[in-house]
């Protein structure tokens, strides 16, 4: 299983690899106030793929961090019974 990941991966960054070396060429980005920006189109690609990765991070934050809240009472209670010393026996034969 470990070969087969591993395969999976080599694959997929050749492919990526492929990618960037067909998508070469210089791109202009006109910005904001008649800024232009040029750049590689593999680079364009990549920072708005990491700046869409960011914001979504961003906006699910609040969402983990209020589960992770709740789901800490519950999880210290299911302790403190564990280690309550409450153990269940069954019955003798």
């Amino acid at each position: 299983m470990k070969y087969l990941m591993w395969l999976l991966n080599a694959a997929i960054f050749f492919v990526l690899f492929a990618f960037a070396l067909n998508n070469q060429d210089a791109v202009t980005l006109h910005l904001f106030f008649g800024a232009q920006w040029q750049a590689p189109l593999v680079l364009v690609l990549f920072i708005a793929l990491l700046l869409g990765v960011s914001l979504g991070v961003l906006v699910m934050l609040p969402l983990w961090l209020r589960a992770r809240r709740a789901r800490q009472p519950a999880t210290s209670r299911l302790s403190a019974s564990d280690a309550g010393g409450d153990t269940l026996t069954p019955p003798a034969p």
